[in-house]
Order: structure tokens, then C-alpha cells, then sequence
């Protein structure tokens, strides 16, 4: 191997060692603010117990799936080290389904499941909540209310009733005339 030769490998392999230990950087970085986000998130909430150790379990079969996928990163960089055409759109589609795969352990948990059924909850409140402030604003500036609305539909479905009603009873009426 010539001199330039040498110089471009190291080159080339310093460039691909700063990669990675950049990629694993930026995954070390998601993992920490995947992390943080997750606690959180539960810190705030009643878990119980048992969701609390399965919401762990799950961010441990996370972090797992992470550290395969550096794993597997390593090996994809030895084999194109080693002459193998391993193209760059493989590692971010490494690094996406690892994400993927990570994601969907974290939200199969009972306590990720509880803690979204406890937002739910706040945001249902919150709606509800402003539901009724629109409803008093509108009735403050003399418009027709939601409530306003339903009460004139129910009212027009009783007077349907009632006119059907009072049809068939003049068509009993008619008939016994005739």
C-alpha cells in the first residue's frame, strides 16, 4: 500500500470514527431525553406499583433495543471496513426502526397506558371547561347557545311527535265518518 494510499485509509477511517462516536453521541442524547421525558411524565402521576415496575421493564426492553442497534452499527462499520458496500441510508434506517421498536415497548406498558388515560382525563376536563366558557360568552353576547340549539331540536322532536299523533288520530276521525 503506497504512502497516499495509507493516508486516505486513515483518513477515511478517522472520518468513519468520528461518525460513530457521533452517532453515538446523538443516541446516547435520545435515549437520555427519551429518558427524562419518560419520568417525567410518571413522576406526576398516582402509578401504582405494578405499573410502575412494568413502565421500568418497558424502558428497559427500550434501552435494549437501542444498544442492539449500536451494536449492529458497529458491525455494519466493520463490514464496510472491510470492503462490504453498506450504504449510508442503511444506518438511519437502522437508527429509525430502532426508534420505532423502542417507542412501542415504552407505549405498551400499563403505565404509559395509565398516564395517557390520565391525560385524556385533564384534556376531556380542560374541554369541558372551556365548553362552558364559550357557552357563557355566547349567551352574554345574545347568541344561540349549544344548549340553546338542542333545547329547540328536542322541543321540534316533541312537536313532531305530537302533530303525527294528531294526524292519526283526524285520520281515525275521517274514517269513521266516512
Amino acid at each position: 500500500m503506497s504512502e497516499q494510499q495509507s493516508q486516505d485509509w486513515g483518513q477515511m477511517m478517522e472520518q468513519m470514527n468520528e461518525a460513530i462516536a457521533e452517532s453515538i453521541e446523538r443516541n446516547v442524547e435520545a435515549q437520555t431525553a427519551m429518558m427524562e421525558s419518560w419520568t417525567g411524565a410518571f413522576d406526576e402521576t398516582g402509578l401504582s406499583e405494578d405499573e410502575m415496575d412494568d413502565g421500568i421493564d418497558g424502558y428497559r426492553q427500550a434501552y435494549q433495543v437501542w444498544m442492539d442497534t449500536a451494536e449492529e452499527m458497529v458491525e455494519r462499520t466493520e463490514d464496510a471496513f472491510e470492503g462490504e458496500d453498506v450504504k449510508p441510508q442503511e444506518f438511519r434506517d437502522l437508527w429509525l426502526q430502532s426508534a420505532n421498536e423502542s417507542f412501542k415497548e415504552i407505549m405498551s406498558t400499563s403505565a404509559f397506558a395509565s398516564a395517557n388515560g390520565e391525560l385524556v382525563e385533564i384534556l376531556m376536563e380542560a374541554q369541558q371547561e372551556m365548553d362552558e366558557v364559550t357557552q357563557d360568552n355566547l349567551a352574554q353576547f345574545g347568541m344561540a347557545t349549544r344548549d340553546d340549539v338542542v333545547e329547540v331540536g328536542e322541543r321540534l322532536v316533541e312537536l313532531e311527535r305530537r302533530q303525527h299523533a294528531v294526524e292519526q288520530k283526524l285520520d281515525r276521525i275521517l274514517e269513521e265518518l266516512e
